[in-house]
């Protein structure tokens, strides 16, 4: 069986209600909890319990309505693991997209550490009630190590996406990054969690792009220097350190950016795009799924949306921006760029 049709049966599975993990599967699945306890029990001993600042509040002088973008999901979008909210992913973003809009733009995340897809309707529910512009959601490493069901955390998934694309939000989904990356899980659960990884981040791309939504492949969040360079991990050895999260927001800035109409053609020329095509949506999941960076969104090919192995959808694989570094925005903020809000 083929990458993209594991990746097409569990999103169907998630449609009609099957899916799961057989009792083999259920009991490697049980190992990979045990580690994933040992590796909190990491998190506690360096004492990064603690969420950082949550930096809400609007950055950026440019003339109009500030763009509303909310972060959802779960501490990868919090930011666990860095002490500074300029260290975080939507401080980093939303800082980006002032610059690039030349508008004002008001933060607002409400993205919780050891969220599940499960659990994302209440933050649907708060993010509406701001009327967003553009969502970010990073979610899914907790439904692998929770022993969630893939199909029940993928539906749950796209119900969401469903909602916030229904009340004109543009949606931007950063998909389950892969556990094989992480130190604390030894071998062989290392393969077996870098799989399930893949094949959940293949399936919450082909619910997202039904929904209407993009995604972008977080993968080894982000590249293969984050599986060997120490000063990508926090202290944790389990969640990004400050440098980590500035290569994951610079990997979906382009993304969250290009939603909303405010990513500028000529930062892709000259670049020349690693990838940009056209393929079924099965496919094109199966390969973002492995190549981190890479954005899959639903597109038309002779007007027609859908061809005969299902949705279309367009693979880009762009070059990493440049992006502040956390020192950076720190002095933009201090220079009065930024004005946070209640700071959580």
């Amino acid at each position: 069986m083929t990458r993209a049709s594991r990746a097409r049966r569990l999103a169907t599975s998630a449609i009609y209600g099957g899916g799961g993990i057989g009792l083999v599967g259920a009991g490697l699945v049980a190992l990979l909890r045990e580690e994933a306890r040992s590796a909190r029990r990491r998190i506690e001993t360096h004492d990064l319990r603690k969420d950082p600042p949550t930096g809400n509040g609007v950055y950026g002088s440019g003339r109009g309505e500030p763009i509303v973008f909310v972060v959802l999901g779960d501490s990868s979008a919090v930011g666990l693991g860095v002490d500074k909210a300029t260290e975080t992913p939507g401080v980093l973003i939303a800082a980006a997209l002032a610059e690039l809009s030349e508008r004002p733009v008001r933060l607002v995340r409400l993205a919780v550490s050891g969220c599940v897809s499960a659990r994302l309707a209440a933050q649907v529910d708060q993010a509406l009630a701001e009327r967003p512009d553009v969502a970010l959601i990073m979610i899914g490493a907790n439904d692998i190590t929770s022993r969630a069901r893939p199909s029940t955390s993928v539906r749950q998934l796209a119900d969401e996406v469903r909602r916030l694309t229904a009340a004109g939000c543009k949606v931007v989904v950063g998909t389950c990054p892969d556990l094989g990356t992480i130190r604390p899980i030894r071998q062989p659960l290392r393969l077996l969690a870098r799989r399930w990884s893949r094949e959940l981040a293949a399936a919450q791309t082909i619910a997202v792009v039904a929904e209407g939504g993009r995604t972008v492949s977080l993968g080894s969040v982000l590249g293969p220097a984050f599986a060997t360079d120490t000063s990508m991990f926090s202290r944790d050895e389990f969640h990004p350190s400050a440098v980590g999260y500035a290569a994951a927001a610079a990997s979906l800035l382009p993304s969250v950016a290009d939603s909303i109409g405010v990513w500028p053609a000529s930062a892709d020329r000259g670049l020349r795009l690693r990838r940009n095509t056209v393929r079924p949506v099965a496919q094109a999941a199966a390969r973002a799924a492995g190549r981190t960076g890479t954005e899959v969104q639903p597109t038309e090919v002779r007007g027609q949306d859908t061809g005969p192995r299902g949705p279309w959808a367009r693979l880009r694989r762009r070059r990493p921006p440049g992006i502040p570094t956390p020192e950076e925005a720190g002095e933009s903020a201090r220079a009065g760029v930024a004005q946070p809000g209640v700071r959580g």
